[in-house]
């Protein structure tokens, strides 16, 4: 299977923090899947820790690489700029993935979330979303038990199908 593709300082083992989260199912596929996730301001629509996203210099509504948005999510404000977008095509995985951050000093979390959407044997789809973080939050986040960061983003995951589901039904 595929992987995510780390750039240097946000490799996973030399974070601060780092969570990973996966599903595979049956029924769908990156096609299905790639318009919600591709599109920041559906996010709110299927995952209630998104909001208030916009895009800066008249970009969007869809990602691309190199573009700069906003969103609000686990009670940061973040900025973000896309750094890889590649939508899926046949026997190719869809990757989007963005750098952000929020805060300064003490208070700044720089983070790098990256997401695969890939085609399966069996009329599957597999769906992996991995984050690393640096900065004091992110030393604070990898402490919690639960980990915030993997709850949340299984919520997401979870919310993203459900939302692919009912789009193709």
């Amino acid at each position: 299977m595929n992987e995510i593709r780390w750039p240097e300082g946000y490799v996973p083992g030399f974070t601060d923090n780092f969570c990973s989260n996966e599903v595979i199912v049956a029924g769908l596929t990156a096609s299905d899947v790639w318009p919600l996730l591709s599109v920041p301001s559906a996010w709110s629509t299927y995952y209630g820790n998104s909001a208030n996203v916009r895009f800066y210099d008249q970009a969007g509504p869809e990602l691309a690489d190199g573009v700069r948005f906003y969103f609000e999510t686990f009670g940061f404000p973040v900025e973000s700029q896309c750094t890889e977008f590649v939508p899926p095509t046949n026997g190719q995985p869809g990757r989007v993935a963005w750098h952000g951050w929020a805060g300064e000093g003490d208070t700044r979390l720089d983070v790098h979330h990256a997401w695969l959407v890939e085609n399966l044997d069996g009329g599957r789809v597999r769906i992996l979303t991995q984050e690393t973080q640096n900065g004091r939050p992110a030393q604070e986040l990898a402490r919690t038990v639960p980990n915030p960061m993997i709850n949340g983003h299984q919520d997401w995951l979870d919310g993203l199908v459900d939302a692919a589901r009912k789009a193709t039904s």
